[in-house]
């Protein structure tokens, strides 16, 4: 009996129905596989798609306010002051630029003096910094740790706090409506301190004993040495100290309001577009924008690898 049961499985036609079952598993199992692969490829062109919506609609909240600050520049003050706002000029006036630069606002003036206190003051805060973030890198000395987690710590302290004592401190100095009290405050920044001394630190330490081996000053050192090793960032905290001396408003409009060291920013007010009647030339005021924030978006254009840079190299280690 048992071997007639075996003779009977070994058949052709048992092995034709095995494989047809394996074939038909197989078949299966590619649909079920395709299936997958196909709800996959729906998710993963769902999300993609739903991606760059979300993307592309932030970039449109982004984008409008300075689209805005364009069309607005090249309308008429009619159109500007019509109920019903229009995405684009019925009658392009580009005279609103010349008014920009020759009316009352003096824009030259204001590009002059906005240039003297960002030179400056980049200049000096540079030396400040590098100096600070050196000693802070290389050199020992006790309280050292300490006196640095102080300085993280003003981080902390938003600094509008700073406004009323810095503003009796430079009063009884007698700085007021003058470069200095535009320039010196605001030397220090420990942020950038911090960034370089970041990157001061990534330097391998045996450069600063083989240079004191050769009989290197220290500022030798730090000059042929730190310094172009550290470019990159250096490079990033002048382009963000001159965008934020072009930027501030709050102290130059508190202790420098005069026409002789009055800064962009402050000068770009709407009292500096009135009229005789005390109508705001709104046009005028968005001319004057545009130009001033052609300056900062060319930097940012032509810069901003090297802001990139900087930063992410002062990030690797500390």
């Amino acid at each position: 009996m048992t071997d007639n049961i075996n003779e009977k499985e070994v058949t052709p036609e048992v092995i034709e129905d095995a494989a047809e079952q394996d074939a038909k598993s197989k078949v299966m199992k590619e649909k079920d596989i395709d299936k997958v692969s196909k709800k996959q490829l729906i998710m993963k062109i769902a999300v993609q798609t739903g991606l760059y919506l979300f993307l592309g609609i932030m970039a449109i909240i982004v984008l409008f306010p300075f689209y805005w600050m364009l069309i607005s520049s090249v309308k008429t003050l009619n159109e500007y002051n019509s109920t019903v706002p229009t995405l684009w000029p019925k009658q392009f006036r580009w005279s609103s630029y010349a008014v920009a630069f020759t009316g009352e606002l003096n824009l030259g003036r204001l590009f002059l003096n906005t240039c003297i206190v960002g030179i400056v003051s980049t200049i000096l805060s540079l030396i400040v910094t590098v100096l600070s973030a050196y000693a802070f890198a290389r050199f020992e000395f006790k309280g050292k740790n300490v006196l640095f987690a102080a300085l993280l710590a003003t981080m902390m302290i938003p600094g509008e706090l700073f406004t009323i004592t810095n503003y009796v401190t430079v009063s009884s100095f007698g700085w007021l409506k003058t470069y200095t009290v535009l320039i010196v405050p605001f030397l220090v920044s420990v942020f950038y301190i911090y960034l370089l001394r970041q990157n001061f630190m990534q330097i391998p330490n045996e450069l600063y004993l083989a240079a004191k081996v050769d009989g290197t000053s220290d500022l030798k050192y730090l000059w042929k040495v730190m310094i172009p090793l550290a470019a990159p960032t250096l490079i990033s905290i002048t382009i963000l100290k001159m965008m934020g001396s072009w930027n501030s408003y709050i102290w130059p409009r508190l202790v420098a309001n005069d026409m002789a060291h009055k800064l962009i920013t402050v000068g770009l007010r709407g009292e500096s577009f009135k009229d005789m009647s005390g109508m705001v030339d709104y046009p005028a005021q968005m001319a004057a924008v545009v130009i001033v924030t052609i300056p900062l978006f060319l930097v940012f254009l032509f810069f901003r690898k090297y802001i990139m840079r900087g930063v992410s190299r002062s990030g690797i280690k500390g």
